[in-house]
């Protein structure tokens, strides 16, 4: 993955995030781009979903490897980490959501975002 100028850092965030997801296989992958939402807080939402806790912490560690390894930035917060349902990483301008799959369908938190553009990505 190749960084260019006219890239801005949290959409650069947002693709690191989405390649340590597809390396750990996570389902379902979208990002939401929230820079033309007035309300919201940060520029995207990364969101997946794995079948099991231990998917779900792996796809967490993976992602955290990513964006330390190309631009050596931890998250800002970490959420859910004990019970891996739901694990949250914030990097301030890119939020990222690892969903076990019942959770993710529980919460729904795209449809919150219904004005935010989508792309879907592949898992690897």
């Amino acid at each position: 993955m190749v960084k260019n100028k006219a890239t801005s850092e949290s959409a650069y965030i947002s693709e690191l995030a989405i390649h340590g997801i597809q390396e750990k296989k996570g389902n379902d992958i979208v990002r939401l781009d929230l820079r033309n939402i007035h309300s919201s807080v940060t520029d995207y939402f990364v969101i997946c979903n794995a079948d099991s806790s231990t998917q779900v912490k792996a796809i967490a560690n993976s992602i955290e490897e990513e964006i330390y390894k190309a631009l050596k930035q931890e998250p800002w917060r970490k959420e859910g980490l004990e019970y891996a349902e739901w694990i949250l990483l914030d990097y301030i301008d890119v939020v990222i959501h690892v969903f076990r799959t019942d959770k993710r369908e529980f919460y729904g938190v795209e449809d919150l975002w219904g004005d935010a553009e989508i792309k879907s990505y592949k898992s690897a």
